[in-house]
């Protein structure tokens, strides 16, 4: 499969600063979230893939073209969803959506009848017909998506797409997003609210100091630890914690009844049961812990902090 979205050995320097330092990326279809702290390099890297802002050295294609020959044949098929406000004063919601659609070369009837399909599909009903400044926070990101589709792009850029908004609105923005994944369109949506990552995205690329630091299938990141175990038991805690450490497992976080405890090596959950027989202790119940998206990210941001190689990343 043929990603639609590839770097190599990408680099965009500001005087000496590098805002993008050696990206290599190779993203299939489907729906990806694209993370990093401020200054990660994550704003700068759709701008060049946009072609808004030009290469210093490297390489990058979007949807097979390349960002530094290829702009107008991008733009044609990829919509892009800024993350800051990028209203025309005076334009209704309709008006303004048409206008991009003119721009994205539709005639105006052409334009004008998808703008009224794309603001049906983003919920935006009567409220189409205002001035798109008197809109509320959310109904600006609905309007913003719905300009971005509203030329049928095969590659949706989403920066930060549930900005301002409230639960519900992030709600109804994460659920048209799922929808337009399972349309069939790409989507890479940058973000900094890992729990929207971890609702709509089948993948993720964590980016840091302008470099990728990891990347790879988010129900991989969350699968179990083999080594980490949470035990509920009934029993004296302090006769099984000292009988656990004779067998050589650490103890994380203890609570009533429920132990966070480390194996030294995988498949030794027998030592934890024999431990348990020994302190006179009933388990009640042994599971393997699962990583979560957030410690996967600041795991990859302390890597990078301390000096370390990027982690290799899956395909």
């Amino acid at each position: 499969m043929d990603p639609v979205l590839s770097t190599k050995s990408l680099i965009k320097r500001y005087g000496r600063i590098r805002a993008l330092d050696g990206v290599d990326l190779a993203i299939e279809p489907g729906v990806v979230g694209l993370l990093g702290p401020n200054g990660a390099g994550k704003s700068t890297l759709i701008s060049v893939l946009l072609g808004q802002t030009p290469i210093t050295s490297g390489e990058g294609s979007v949807l097979g073209f390349d960002v530094g020959a290829e702009q107008p044949r991008i733009r044609s098929r990829v919509g892009y969803m800024p993350e800051n406000d990028c209203l025309i004063p005076g334009l209704t919601g309709t008006g303004y959506v048409c206008y991009a659609g003119r721009l994205a070369g539709m005639s105006f009837v052409d334009a004008m009848q998808r703008t009224h399909e794309v603001l049906d599909y983003v919920q935006l009903d009567e409220a189409r017909y205002r001035p798109a400044q008197q809109y509320s926070a959310g109904m600006k990101q609905r309007l913003k998506l719905a300009q971005a589709l509203v030329h049928d792009p095969d590659l949706l850029l989403l920066d930060e797409p549930t900005n301002g908004m409230d639960p519900d609105g992030r709600r109804v923005m994460l659920s048209l997003i799922i929808d337009l994944g399972k349309a069939g369109i790409s989507v890479l949506m940058c973000s900094h609210l890992l729990p929207d990552v971890e609702k709509v995205c089948d993948r993720v690329v964590i980016m840091g100091g302008g470099q990728v630091l990891t990347s790879g299938n988010i129900s991989d990141m969350r699968r179990p630890h083999d080594t980490l175990y949470s035990v509920d038991y009934v029993g004296n805690t302090e006769t099984f914690c000292h009988k656990l450490r004779q067998q050589g497992i650490s103890i994380h976080a203890q609570s009533n009844g429920t132990l966070d405890v480390e194996l030294s090596r995988a498949n030794q959950q027998n030592l934890i049961l024999s431990s348990a027989q020994l302190a006179g202790t009933k388990i009640r119940g042994l599971r393997p812990q699962r990583s979560s998206l957030e410690q996967k990210f600041m795991a990859a941001i302390r890597r990078q902090e301390n000096g370390s190689s990027p982690e290799v990343r899956s395909k």
